[in-house]
């Protein structure tokens, strides 16, 4: 053991771990973080070789003879019955059922929401009550076929932490320096301190900023390879990873169909991968993230307050230098154009992910680092119950150019590295200075961006600093951009003449003042072009022959649907083939992004029928519900004209309605599920404006 390590095992025993193990039995499982250290903190708890190598082997056997993965439930329930009992790593949340006034456990991967707990069990472990804990929990069957479940819950033993104490956490704390302090973060995330520089360690450190400061909004951008989203995806069950894709007001922000919040409401952290790829399809998102980013509350009908921060982390492939040096290029390239200045602005901190090295195993530690799940309620205990923004404003010394918003960010990220580094609050002037050049750079990296990406003086002030403890002013620099002039001082457009008018001349608002220029008529100025019209979609009227391919519902009409919030549809619906063209048609009402509402008119032709596809279109109802579309139904059995009508104006007449393609004798063949390569039914199609009233 190093120093480092000793100390730690005498200060936290039995909450620290050697992390070098953690990745020997990781990359041939695929088993939580944190379940993974629970085992080896039981059987490896030694320095001896010839111990730690059985000890290996006896956390293989475990995982695979009690941890249960989701397919295998069945024979997992099968295993309990034929043995009596049987013990399993799983998740384990307790639920009270209202309608029968009683508690059930359920176990995720076990696939049983109906397992018989006593009382003890929750009093105990409140955290079953509120989401589940990993656990060791022994099943045993019961063979009474009068009762109503066959599985009880003998033994249960926590996994993660089920209580944290916050005192004896800051008791050790006070045991080791800050530089110790800061090597044990970073060995606990299975980094090796040694082979990193003190500023890659704040690089490092500033990831795990919006797990303990609520409302943060942090963005890092570099090459890819280089551990942006472990701290989100591997380190906290309390943040969570979106990779890429499309998001959406109902997931991200609140259901209106469901009248719920969405997971803004439920996370510490939530953290965007792969921003660049983001696909933001509906505008009512985007000023909603604004209004989240500036205040931690919107409001959709109602007015929802949340705690959670935002990490965006994205791929930057381009040089640094030439990036920085170009006259118009600016280092928030890769992010979605939706992500505009107002975004830009609500960033509290850039971490120029180009200055951290790629992962390999040369950076990963061999020493001991905190339990993950020990560290995970810390700072989730941290991000709860500590506030230090207001201590940090009366300490902090700012200078000349900042704005609110540019307060508020430096503000938060030293409350932030206090929270991490000195979690009971108190620092050095030092230490202090440290952490607020840091901070201040990181706001400056934000701003030097907006100020070359708009032309105007709004983001002008971007030499920022601060007074030391010592009172001399510090300007701090962004490395860089430090001496290169196209980011220092950005090429601004020409400003035009203000005129000064008579009074008669304010007046009369409307007359031109022929002492304005225009911009056109300035010497060397280019010609002003006009912004190119939105082209018009036609009416259009389609053949389709029997045997013809490359006519999904999107190729056919999915422009004519960009817009719409309501899509009505009137078809008969009535067999599972048909019942499937709607799934896939309501598939493309959520990949526009605008639709809100789909009604579906239908017929049927005897109450049986009715009877068969209602349960059918109440499934339907709940998957888009969950996309934040409502879905209703009727029946009409006078039902004529089979045709979509949106309210952006248009009716898509239909001829065989939806059901306009072959069908398929088995899903296993080429158009089973992709509409574009399915042979057509002879058919027409055509697409009108709806006539006015």
């Amino acid at each position: 053991m190093t120093p480092l390590s000793a100390k730690l095992n005498q200060v936290f025993p039995g909450r620290v771990v050697r992390k070098d193990l953690v990745q020997r039995v990781k990359k041939g499982t695929n088993v939580p973080t944190f379940v993974l250290e629970f085992l080896l903190a039981r059987y490896c708890a030694t320095d001896d070789p010839d111990e730690i190598e059985a000890g290996l082997q006896a956390v293989n056997e475990t995982i695979q003879g009690n941890f249960v993965r989701p397919n295998e439930s069945n024979a997992a329930r099968s295993l309990v019955q034929r043995n009596g009992s049987h013990k399993f790593i799983d998740k384990v949340r307790v639920v009270l059922r209202e309608s029968e006034k009683r508690h059930w456990a359920e176990m995720e991967n076990f696939g049983s929401k109906r397992i018989a707990i006593h009382e003890r069990h929750y009093r105990e472990n409140p955290r079953l009550l509120e989401g589940g804990l990993w656990c060791e929990a022994t099943l045993g069957f019961n063979p009474n076929e009068e009762e109503d479940h066959a599985f009880f819950i003998e033994d249960i033993r926590p996994i993660q932490i089920s209580r944290f104490d916050f005192e004896a956490y800051l008791a050790g704390r006070r045991q080791l320096t800050r530089d110790e302090w800061l090597e044990a973060l970073l060995t606990t995330i299975g980094l090796e301190p040694s082979k990193l520089t003190q500023r890659q360690k704040f690089h490092h450190l500033a990831r795990l900023v919006p797990l303990v400061e609520q409302n943060y909004n942090l963005i890092e951008l570099g090459p890819p390879g280089t551990g942006k989203s472990y701290a989100f995806s591997e380190f906290s069950p309390y943040a969570t990873l979106i990779s890429g894709g499309q998001t959406s007001t109902a997931v991200l922000f609140y259901n209106k169909v469901r009248r719920q919040v969405g997971i803004i409401g439920y996370w510490d952290v939530i953290a965007f991968d792969e921003v660049g790829g983001m696909r933001i399809k509906d505008p009512g998102t985007v000023q909603i993230l604004k209004d989240y980013m500036a205040n931690g509350r919107f409001s959709l009908g109602t007015e929802v307050t949340a705690p959670a921060s935002l990490a965006f982390m994205g791929n930057l492939y381009d040089s640094i230098a030439a990036v920085v040096g170009h006259p118009k290029h600016d280092l928030f390239k890769p992010l979605p154009p939706e992500f505009d200045i107002a975004v830009i602005h609500r960033f509290h901190n850039f971490i120029p992910g180009w200055e951290l090295p790629p992962n390999s195993s040369g950076l990963l530690t061999n020493e001991y680092g905190f339990i993950t799940d020990y560290m995970a309620e810390a700072l989730h205990f941290l991000n709860k119950h500590r506030n230090y923004y207001t201590a940090v404003k009366k300490r902090a010394q700012l200078g000349d150019g900042f704005q609110g918003r540019d307060e508020t960010a430096v503000y938060k990220t030293v409350a932030a590295f206090l929270k991490l580094l000195h979690p009971s609050g108190e620092c050095s002037d030092a230490e202090f200075d440290e952490y607020t050049a840091y901070a201040v750079e990181g706001r400056r990296r934000v701003k030097e961006q907006l100020n070359k990406r708009k032309a105007d003086e709004d983001f002008a002030q971007i030499h920022l600093g601060y007074r030391n403890h010592a009172g001399e002013l510090v300007e701090v620099h962004c490395p860089e951009s430090q001496g290169v002039e196209a980011t220092l001082n950005p090429r601004r457009q020409p400003s035009l003449p203000v005129p000064s008018l008579t009074r008669a001349e304010r007046a009369s608002p409307t007359t031109p003042d022929p002492a304005v220029t225009h911009p056109a008529t300035l010497p060397g100025a280019p010609p002003i072009a006009e912004p190119p019209a939105t082209p018009e979609l036609p009416e259009k009227h389609i053949t389709i022959r029997y045997g013809d391919i490359g006519n999904s519902y999107e190729t056919l009409f999915g422009d004519y649907l960009t817009g719409a919030k309501e899509l009505t549809i009137e078809d008969y619906i009535r067999h599972d083939h048909q019942i499937r063209n709607l799934v896939q048609l309501c598939e493309l009402g959520v990949q526009v992004g605008t639709i809100k509402k789909i009604v579906l008119i239908t017929g049927t032709d005897h109450d049986y029928q009715k009877s068969e596809v209602e349960p059918k279109f109440k499934s339907l109802a709940d998957s888009l519900a969950d996309a934040g579309v409502e879905f209703v139904w009727r029946f009409d059995d006078k039902l004529h004209d089979r045709e979509l009508r949106t309210d952006n104006g248009w009716h898509i007449r239909l001829g065989r309605g939806l059901d306009i393609y072959q069908r398929t004798d088995t899903w296993i063949q080429i158009g089973a599920t992709n509409l574009n390569v399915r042979p057509c039914m002879e058919t027409k199609v055509s697409i009108i404006r709806n006539p006015a009233p």
